[in-house]
């Protein structure tokens, strides 16, 4: 089983915060769009099956990323998943996770999405107060956000999730619990919670360099993570992964896949896959990778994972999870060696109390979480 990634590469607006490869100019679009399919195309024809990544696996998830994914319209849209359907195995039970900002949600969009083939949304709202959208550079407000979420509700999408920011210089902590508290109540049955990171050459690392913006506080960030993990504690959701929460069922298939280690073809500029033994990426450029496959040439960058590559991938990943370290699972893939690594790294972690060790699993603590990166750098072999 595996999972497909598309990267719609167009936004309204740079939010201040982000480094995704994206671009506010339309121009390119069609263009875009007809590069995608023929990037489709040379992943999986006979005629260029060298290049199929993903072997026979069969598709359980689909995931439309970005960029912002609710741009295109119902044709596009429905012109992109039929060129899916053709090329690839996708599962009559697969999960098909569309982002979508809610400036451009409403009634009949959310029925053309169902429609076509839409499944689970991903609702980019990241604050319900207008003053931090405003900050971030956001295209819509509040009152959109709410609607948004109503009717994706009203219109039967039972299954989706909201992203929200917390650690940002203007959020207080009184502000973060009513974001949080504004979400369970209305029901959403997901949350994506990320700490605001300053990524460099953005709009934020300026402003903050020139003094325009204060700089993020890792003390505050780090309340604000421990406050979230009691409140959806609360709340009934589990905290499956560091930076996501979910309501008994209503976990995200295609990021746990990420995190499972399974496979993934990504599709479009700046993609990234990943089939267990290797690694590769599209150029993250509009132009190019549209010149590129209008030669018939796919935009790619690979590079072989070796035996300890394997291990450090594993090691990253599931220590990001509830289910954490599975030391059988390393000795069988890796060996005895690998596995006396580990538990010799991590004894100074479980004396510190940030990973528990419980029968042949290692898990992050909600201490431990705050610092998952670098104790898994510390872990690597």
């Amino acid at each position: 089983m595996a999972g497909l990634y598309l990267h719609i590469p167009f936004c309204k607006k740079a939010c201040h915060y982000c480094n995704f490869h994206f671009s506010t100019s339309l121009n390119l679009k069609n263009d875009f769009l007809k590069a995608l399919q023929k990037e489709i195309e040379l992943t999986t024809t006979s005629e260029y099956i060298e290049q199929n990544y993903l072997g026979d696996e069969i598709i359980e998830t689909v995931y439309f990323g970005g960029g912002t994914p609710s741009m295109l319209d119902r044709e596009e849209l429905d012109t992109i998943m039929s060129k899916l359907v053709q090329h690839f195995n996708i599962s009559s039970s697969a999960e098909i996770t569309f982002e979508a900002n809610p400036d451009d949600i409403y009634l009949q969009k959310l029925k053309d999405w169902k429609a076509s083939g839409i499944n689970r949304l991903s609702i980019g709202v990241q604050s319900f107060f207008d003053e931090d959208l405003a900050w971030m550079n956001r295209a819509h407000n509040s009152d959109q956000s709410l609607f948004a979420i109503t009717a994706a509700l009203q219109e039967g999408f039972d299954n989706f999730s909201i992203d929200l920011i917390y650690g940002s210089p203007g959020l207080t902590t009184d502000k973060w619990e009513h974001n949080v508290q504004q979400a369970i109540q209305i029901g959403v049955p997901h949350l994506s919670c990320y700490a605001l990171t300053v990524e460099p050459s953005t709009a934020l690392d300026k402003m903050i360099l020139s003094k325009k913006s204060a700089d993020v506080d890792p003390e505050k960030q780090a309340e604000q993570f421990l406050l979230l993990a009691d409140w959806t504690e609360a709340a009934g959701y589990e905290h499956y992964e560091i930076s996501n929460f979910a309501k008994p069922g209503k976990r995200s298939r295609h990021n746990s896949s990420y995190w499972q280690g399974k496979k993934y073809l990504g599709l479009g500029p700046s993609a990234h896959s990943f089939n267990g033994n290797s690694r590769q990426w599209n150029v993250a450029n509009n132009a190019v990778y549209i010149q590129s496959l209008n030669n018939n040439t796919l935009p790619v960058e690979k590079e072989f994972l070796t035996e300890t590559h394997q291990l450090n991938e594993y090691i990253m990943t599931s220590l990001r999870t509830v289910e954490g370290i599975n030391t059988s699972e390393v000795e069988d893939r890796f060996g005895k060696e690998a596995l006396s690594h580990i538990y010799d790294l991590s004894k100074k972690f479980v004396l510190a109390g940030k990973i528990k060790a419980s029968g042949n699993v290692l898990q992050l603590t909600r201490e431990g979480k705050l610092h998952a990166d670098g104790i898994a750098a510390d872990l690597f072999r």
